[in-house]
């Protein structure tokens, strides 16, 4: 079985202001296959600075992620939060998720099998690429 890329993402909610809108966008990329959730974690630092982790089901607020469907635990770790924690100001919290780029895996397959190899991969963050191709359309 080809698997696709696997890749994480950490998004802030500063204030702790978590509206749960992001589910239902989530679970449109599960049902259409687009990516499957292997992990996810919640991550908060109180106004003192400790770092806390917590599942879906420990608090009310995240009740709507209950609703996904996904093979969730086991691949973060106790660092991993660490590493969240670490770049949360004070009051803040994060959502760490892990998922597998399905849409991808096809693809990867044929890279595989023709004897290629990755050399390289990178994400460009959303605000760059808005700013690079904003300034492409002003330019033409």
């Amino acid at each position: 079985m080809a698997v696709g890329p696997i890749e994480y993402i950490v998004v802030g909610f500063p204030g702790n202001k978590f509206n749960g809108q992001i589910v239902p966008e989530l679970a449109k990329l599960i049902e259409s296959r687009t990516v499957r959730i292997l992990d996810l974690i919640f991550v908060g630092k109180n106004d003192g600075g400790d770092v806390v982790a917590f599942e879906f089901d420990q608090l009310d607020e995240l009740e709507a992620f209950a609703s996904l469907d996904g093979e969730i635990g086991g691949l973060l770790s106790d660092e991993d939060v660490a590493y969240v924690g670490s770049i949360l100001e004070p009051g803040n919290s994060a959502a760490l998720l892990v998922w597998e780029d399905l849409w991808a895996a096809p693809f990867a397959a044929a890279v595989l099998d023709s004897g290629g190899v990755l050399l390289e991969s990178a994400r460009i963050p959303h605000q760059l690429a808005q700013e690079a191709l904003a300034a492409i359309e002003a330019a033409g």
